[in-house]
């Protein structure tokens, strides 16, 4: 018999200082309507000056095991995926363990940019179908106001700071995870990336006086990739698990821009009240995102149990990655 595996519990966690697009319009040459009319962002939350990745995955991970009605010690292992851990090493995911007291659980952190909180889903939960582990803790954290250049029109009014965890494990038949998909076009990575403080790059005095250790992204090669990616993902996702999009009550996209999301809804021939939008609330959190709006979603009773949810996103790698769920709770 195959093992049902889903999604028993989430929780989030935002900063509470919000940077409105009024506010960038003082240290950028931008406006409102700039950001708005291309992106579909209204506001973001910037994490304060001591709080880091860590701090508010710990937050993320406690609401969602309290939703799940499980212990940290309950917990079998711990995937964080994140593009701004709080040191190279050790893993962010190892500081979370520690917080969290999860001290059964082994842990590690995924990098697969904005996809990593999918693929960390897509991981855990054939994880657990193979018998490994009984209960694994994924969060998509981000501290991208860290890794910010905030000269840089082009991606300083595009992301934002956040968390979002879940708790997986074995639910009843016939839920949980139903179809999966992930991929990677590497040739893309210098669309989207960080130049410095790596081996190819080590930190020195000039880096830092370069920005090289920023976030870099060619905007318009990053969208005509996520505009293309997000239709096939989903579309091959959808066929992994014998459906078809009509099956499909709620999409919970990586909320990046706005136009991507509704091309991507358009593909789909999903009317927008089955599309779950919040970037207007929290801009791009990277891994963050998805299990944001998850947990936003569910909150407002946009999705209840039996629902068939479809999560698909994009991301640095190139990444992209889908998973469709029958929703258990």
């Amino acid at each position: 018999m195959t093992i049902a595996v889903g999604i028993l519990g989430m929780g989030y966690y935002v900063p509470e200082r919000i940077m409105t697009n009024y506010d960038l319009e003082k240290i950028v040459d931008t406006s409102d309507q700039w950001i708005t009319e291309r992106t579909g962002i209204k506001q973001r939350h910037i994490a304060a000056k001591n709080e880091v990745t860590s701090d508010m995955a710990l937050i993320a991970a406690k609401n969602a095991l309290q939703d799940a009605g499980l212990s940290a010690e309950d917990i079998d292992l711990i995937i964080l995926a994140t593009a701004s851990p709080d040191h190279a090493f050790p893993s962010t995911a190892c500081i979370l363990q520690d917080h969290l007291g999860a001290k059964n659980a082994a842990a590690f952190d995924l990098s697969a940019g904005c996809s990593g909180f999918v693929y960390s889903l897509a991981v855990s939960s054939q994880i657990i179908k193979s018998g490994l582990y009984k209960h694994i803790l994924i969060i998509g954290a981000e501290t991208l106001s860290s890794i910010m250049n905030w000269h840089d029109r082009n991606t300083c009014v595009v992301f934002g700071d956040g968390a979002g965890a879940a708790v997986i494990g074995i639910t009843e038949p016939g839920y949980g995870v139903l179809g999966i998909d992930m991929g990677a076009d590497g040739s893309g990575g210098k669309y989207l990336y960080q130049p410095a403080g790596g081996s190819r790059c080590p930190a020195s005095s000039e880096t830092v006086a370069a920005n090289g250790h920023t976030i870099h992204m060619n905007g318009q090669e990053v969208f005509k990739f996520a505009i293309k990616i997000m239709g096939k993902t989903t579309e091959r996702a959808l066929k992994n698990a014998n459906m078809k999009s009509e099956d499909i009550d709620m999409l919970i996209p990586h909320q990046a821009n706005l136009r991507i999301i509704t091309s991507a809804a358009k593909r789909l021939k999903l009317p927008m009240d089955k599309v779950w939008v919040n970037l207007d609330k929290y801009a791009n959190t990277s891994a963050a995102s998805i299990p944001i709006a998850l947990c936003e979603a569910q909150a407002a009773g946009a999705i209840k149990k039996s629902d068939n949810v479809l999560l698909a996103g994009f991301g640095a790698g190139l990444t992209w990655a889908a998973v469709i769920l029958k929703w258990c709770k």
